[in-house]
């Protein structure tokens, strides 16, 4: 096991100075499966320095990183925060003014609900060169691995991407007012906030049938797929021993997954036999 801290006062040794590449990448990891990673996240996690990464970030990714690295678990999960947001930034900030390659590695893709553009603004104030790489988002990676095409011509043209968290202080789901029924909607972060979003959805024209799935580790092997309603929603999950991190599709292209996710599975078998 690589060394990894919870600190910021740990100097990696032998680090290489940086000659014409970023000081900082802003890298995303993708949703959990390693061989979702950009092939230019990876050349970033092998030339870095150091490494802050979140725990939405899978294990089989963080063995890619070299071992003369220095990784920093800065947190950031469901109702989880090892280090606050501004911490964290000042951290980015420290290392690369020693003149090490930072890689700040995020699940999905940073700028996705990944806080990348804060931190992005405190390099910029600082004068810090920095680069995002993109990665795939949990939305796409769920709905690859679901068979739930977030658009389809005959169920939606439109697709939302929300947060089901709140900011401090705000009791409110501003956008659910916002929404068209008929198109598709995504929550990242939805599963503590379910039962109050379904309740909302539904106060604001959504019908109780409305098919749900509520997806877990999604691209991973520990994926799970819980099939619902808005109006069962709530009862379904109490009892599905769900963990985060969960995402919520809402939309009638949730149907398609019956029929789509057993194409999937047999692909899957398929290349373990040949292997």
């Amino acid at each position: 096991m690589r060394n990894t801290n919870n600190a910021c006062t740990v100097e990696a040794a032998g680090a290489s100075q940086p000659e014409n590449g970023p000081l900082v990448s802003l890298v995303g990891a993708g949703p959990g499966d390693p061989e979702l990673l950009t092939l230019r996240a990876l050349r970033r996690l092998r030339e870095a320095d150091v490494v802050l990464y979140d725990l939405l970030v899978s294990q089989e990714i963080l063995d890619l990183i070299p071992e003369r690295c220095e990784c920093i678990c800065v947190g950031k999960r469901a109702n989880r925060h090892m280090l606050p947001q501004e911490e964290t930034n000042r951290m980015i900030v420290n290392k690369a003014r020693m003149g090490l390659r930072v890689v700040r590695l995020k699940g999905g893709d940073p700028f996705m609900f990944g806080r990348g553009g804060e931190e992005m603004q405190e390099l910029a104030s600082e004068g810090i060169p920095c680069e995002v790489v993109p990665g795939v988002t949990a939305a796409m990676g769920a709905a690859s691995s679901t068979g739930i095409p977030l658009t389809h011509r005959d169920h939606a043209q439109m697709v939302s991407f929300v947060t089901g968290h709140r900011k401090k202080d705000c009791d409110d789901l501003e956008w659910v007012r916002h929404l068209n029924p008929a198109s598709t909607l995504v929550v990242y972060m939805g599963l503590g906030e379910a039962p109050r979003i379904a309740a909302e959805l539904m106060a604001h024209g959504h019908a109780a049938d409305t098919p749900v799935a509520a997806v877990a580790s999604a691209t991973t092997p520990q994926q799970e797929v819980l099939t619902t309603t808005l109006g069962a929603l709530a009862e379904a999950l109490q009892g599905s021993g769900l963990v985060s991190p969960v995402l919520l599709i809402i939309g009638s292209v949730v149907t398609l997954h019956a029929d789509l996710y057993p194409l999937i599975e047999q692909a899957k078998r398929g290349m373990v036999e040949a292997a």
